[in-house]
């Protein structure tokens, strides 16, 4: 249930209706202020909330039920986006673009540093790179693990580009500590009890979409992560699996247009594993800023034919450097259209 309160309502009625909802009803309240409102979120056992109650209360403009199984993350509940900001001045959500662009894995201190370099001078503001691997083959390569965040954070040092890297077990929250975003991956999306260990943690919690999950409940994981306190999520459309075989997967380009109506969160775009061929990956790209998307995350490496994992759908960094220009000229132009 929601409750709009009137503009002119003060701190200390709010806090009085606050605290008699949740005596009376035995409801969660979450509040939310905005620029022209005041908005309260109820939570819990919302059917014997006494609508004709709340409609009573002097400070009370509207009340509306909530169909939606989420909340926190429920765009209702929170009208404004979501804005993540970094100590470094990058930004996610706020209506500008950013790029995470990085190797699928790390593989040495030379390759991470270079790329890292070189990504950030065609415009990257995020360093993305696994250190942590799962792969459906268990003789692929894992990945170097813990000497891969080392090196992760070598060309942080380096570049002053916040990293982003992939979790796989609860059991390794202490060792990416220092990890400005933790990546949850698409196998791990409905891992919950790795997203309920996550919600205890204060820091970004880039969130891919599963395999074959519906959009509820790729929200509803999100809600997991934000039910346990922390609300700095990124979501990230991946593709899903389908039975077209032309791609990696196929890429759910609506999904981020329905998305950022039902939620207030960033959601950011992956066409490198959504198409799989780094052909394909300039036009998705395109079209997932077109579609509204708050940024995307492309894998980038200085030799694709010998990467040791997903080659096939990375950009050089050449490459990644034309895009960048092709991104750059085509977020004015969308911004100036959607000025009109």
């Amino acid at each position: 249930m929601i409750i709009v309160l009137k503009p002119n309502t003060t701190k200390e009625q709010l806090i009085l209706l606050k605290t008699a909802l949740e005596e009376r009803f035995a409801v969660t309240v979450n509040t939310w202020t905005g620029v022209e409102s005041t908005v309260l979120g109820l939570i819990g056992d919302t059917t014997a909330v006494d609508e004709d109650w709340v409609h009573a209360q002097e400070v009370v403009e509207k009340v509306r039920r909530v169909q939606e199984p989420y909340k926190k993350a429920n765009r209702k509940f929170h009208p404004d986006n979501t804005v993540l900001t970094f100590p470094g001045g990058q930004t996610i959500g706020d209506g500008s673009f950013c790029l995470m662009a990085g190797p699928c894995s790390v593989e040495s201190e030379e390759q991470i540093c270079s790329i890292a370099a070189q990504v950030k001078e065609a415009g990257a503001s995020f360093l993305r790179g696994g250190a942590f691997k799962p792969r459906t083959s268990p003789y692929s390569f894992q990945g170097l693990k813990g000497e891969g965040l080392d090196l992760l954070k070598a060309a942080r040092r380096a570049t002053g580009l916040p990293i982003v890297t992939e979790i796989m077990s609860a059991s390794h929250i202490d060792m990416f500590e220092n990890v400005d975003i933790i990546q949850v991956g698409a196998r791990n999306m409905q891992n919950f009890e790795l997203l309920k260990q996550l919600g205890k943690i204060r820091k970004p919690i880039l969130l891919k979409r599963g395999l074959a999950n519906t959009i509820e409940e790729w929200i509803m994981s999100a809600e997991y992560i934000m039910a346990g306190g922390n609300d700095q999520v990124i979501l990230c459309e991946r593709g899903i699996r389908t039975f077209e075989t032309a791609t990696r997967n196929t890429f759910d380009l609506s999904a981020i247009p329905v998305v950022k109506k039902l939620s207030h969160l960033p959601v950011i775009a992956d066409p490198s594993h959504a198409t799989g061929k780094a052909g394909l990956v300039p036009s998705m790209a395109m079209a997932a800023l077109a579609a509204g998307a708050d940024g995307l995350m492309i894998e980038v490496h200085n030799d694709p034919v010998h990467a040791l994992s997903d080659g096939a759908q990375s950009l050089t960094p050449k490459q990644f450097a034309e895009l960048a220009g092709r991104l750059q000229a085509l977020k004015r132009a969308y911004d100036e259209i959607m000025a009109r």
